[in-house]
This record gives structure tokens, C-alpha cells and sequence, in this order.
């Protein structure tokens, strides 16, 4: 049998030639050429790319300059970048929260034969009312897309943020027209604090918000949930290294105020606050580090009633926020 296997696989039928290349790789290359490369994403008019593009396009203002809505769009902010991965937000309550509060959301998954209930059909209405797309999917694959979670046969995925640089909340301060506010955290890591802090700082005046780009929170959907909206207002900058970051904006013509339980100064007292300001705000456990403490031209402290007591990030910089604009408008 194996003999005439060999035979067959070598007989040729007559009358033809033998070529003169081996393998596929020079076969049916005529049909193959003058295609060129794949367009990038944001060039294909049907992907989502494209879409995100032109709307942040119509966000830019006409002198050229992003506004602060733009900031969380990779195409609408100068020099932005973008955060690397997508988050999924799973379960029928995390979902209608998160639509609720208007989150951005890249796609709405469904189970394929979902029982709906009141929620499922507020969201389903939600997300077409926004526009958002609504994909059907198998239960195996909403597993896999949450990674496991508790779906209840529902989720959503939100879009990549596009972190402004730090020199773009000098810019959005220029445009204002008043003397910069930023707000910097030094190792605060719970989105829920970023997300309180983006909310005062709409609420005073800020004119956005740095973080690190390590151990440091991100802006997530917990934090545009805490946000309240705010999170599509104030522009966040995400420096390489903060430290150097307070130094360029020290260099700049700003002042640099931390905010430590231990400072020598009462928040009552806050100075520079009616000059362009970078109020630093610690984590709850570890307050400032040594080195952004250095960069500090004072340290402000908030009287508390207890010495065992702190306040968390979000709550200490609502405070400190609040006495700068009580200070710029007295």
C-alpha cells in the first residue's frame, strides 16, 4: 500500500511543466501585489477608533487647544497616553451604576437567552439611548471576558483613558485665566480616593490632577464612579516620575504645598494660595515621601479633634481645596 501511495503522489499528468518555484511562497504572487499595508485603525471610517478620533476632533477648540472634556480622548489631548489595557465592569448593579453615572463604555455584553428583569431592560434602554454597542455573546465567552467574575449575564467594557502631561494643566489654567491649581497624589492607590479628589477639584477650581504612573491609582470605573462626572471635566496628567514633575513646575513659577498630619503650618493659614499653587496630598497610611516632602515650600496640616484620627486621601483634599478658593475669592 505504501508503495502505491508513492506512486500516485508522484505521477504528473501529462502535458504539464514542472515548475520552477518550490513551496507557496512564489506561487499566486501576482494576485497578491498592490495591496499595501492595513490602514491604522483610526483611518478605517467603520471601527471604533475612527468614531473616537472624529469626536474628539469636535471637542478640540478652534484656537487649537484641547478643553478639559477632551482630555480623556488619546486623539484630542496633546501628547496624551493612553492607559494600555480595557476594564470590564461585571454584574447587573455594577453595570446599571456605572451607566448611571455615565461612564464611558466601549461595548455592552449580554448573555445570549438572558432573563431580563428591571435592571437589564434600563440598561439595554440606557446604552442605546448613548449609543453604546450592544453585543450578544455565549456565556463561555462572557466568562472569559470577565475573567471569571460574577456576570449575572451582564457586562460592560470601558474604554482606555488618555492621561494628560503635567505641562497640559498649565495650559488649561492659561486658557481659564487664572493662577494654575493642581492637585498631585503621592502614593494614593484606591481609585475610590482619585475619583473623590477629581470631584472636589471640579467642585474649587482645580485645573486637573497628576498622578505617578507606578503605584499609584488609575482612572478606572470605580474612580469615574466616585467622580460623579467629574472625571470628564478635570483633565488627569500621569507623570513618568512625580518628583521630578514638582520640580519642573517649581521651575515653572508655581508653589508646591503638602498636606501631611505632621506640618507646621494650619490648613487656616494655607499659604500661597492666591499664587499658582500644587497642593500635594499623601496616602493615609505613609502620607508624603521623603523626596516629594523635599520638594515642598511648606507642609499645611488640618486640625483634627483626635490624634488617632486621619482623613483619607479624597476627604483632604476636598478640605484643602475648599480653603484655597475660600482664600482666591475673599
Amino acid at each position: 500500500m505504501a508503495g502505491n501511495s508513492s506512486r500516485r503522489g508522484a505521477t504528473r499528468k501529462a502535458g504539464s511543466k514542472k515548475g520552477a518555484t518550490v513551496g507557496s511562497g512564489g506561487q499566486r504572487r501576482r494576485a497578491l501585489e498592490g495591496k499595501g499595508p492595513t490602514p491604522k485603525a483610526e483611518d478605517r471610517v467603520y471601527h471604533p477608533a475612527h468614531k473616537r478620533k472624529v469626536a474628539a476632533e469636535k471637542r478640540t477648540t478652534t484656537s487649537g487647544r484641547p478643553t478639559a472634556g477632551a482630555s480623556r480622548s488619546a486623539a484630542g489631548t496633546r501628547g496624551g497616553r493612553t492607559s494600555s489595557t480595557h476594564e470590564m465592569v461585571a454584574g447587573r448593579n455594577s453595570v446599571l451604576e456605572a451607566l448611571r453615572a455615565g461612564i464611558p463604555v466601549t461595548t455592552v455584553y449580554l448573555a445570549s437567552r438572558l432573563e431580563a428583569d428591571d435592571r437589564t431592560r434600563e440598561i439595554v434602554a440606557t446604552a442605546a439611548e448613548a449609543g453604546y454597542p450592544l453585543l450578544e455573546v455565549g456565556r463561555a465567552e462572557l466568562d472569559r471576558l470577565t475573567d471569571g467574575a460574577v456576570h449575572q449575564g451582564v457586562a460592560l467594557q470601558v474604554p482606555p483613558y488618555a492621561y494628560a502631561e503635567p505641562d497640559d494643566l498649565l495650559d488649561t489654567a492659561d486658557v481659564a485665566g487664572a493662577a494654575p491649581l493642581v492637585v498631585a497624589l503621592d502614593g494614593v492607590t484606591d481609585p475610590r480616593n482619585l475619583g473623590a479628589v477629581l470631584r472636589s477639584a471640579g467642585a474649587f477650581g482645580a485645573h486637573g490632577v497628576l498622578v505617578p504612573e507606578r503605584r499609584s491609582a488609575g482612572v478606572t470605573a470605580a474612580a469615574w464612579k466616585v467622580s460623579a462626572g467629574a472625571a470628564a471635566r478635570v483633565p488627569v496628567a500621569r507623570a513618568t516620575n512625580l518628583t521630578r514633575a514638582l520640580q519642573a513646575y517649581r521651575q515653572a513659577g508655581l508653589f508646591v504645598v503638602g498636606l501631611d498630619a505632621g506640618g507646621d503650618v494650619p490648613l487656616g493659614e494655607l499659604p500661597y494660595a492666591n499664587d499658582p499653587l500644587v497642593l500635594v496630598v499623601g496616602s493615609e497610611g505613609k502620607g508624603l515621601s521623603r523626596l516629594v516632602r523635599e520638594q515642598c515650600d511648606a507642609i499645611a496640616s488640618i486640625p483634627i479633634a483626635s490624634a488617632v484620627e486621619s482623613l483619607n486621601a479624597g476627604v483632604a483634599a476636598g478640605i484643602a481645596l475648599y480653603e484655597v478658593a475660600r482664600q482666591r475669592t475673599a
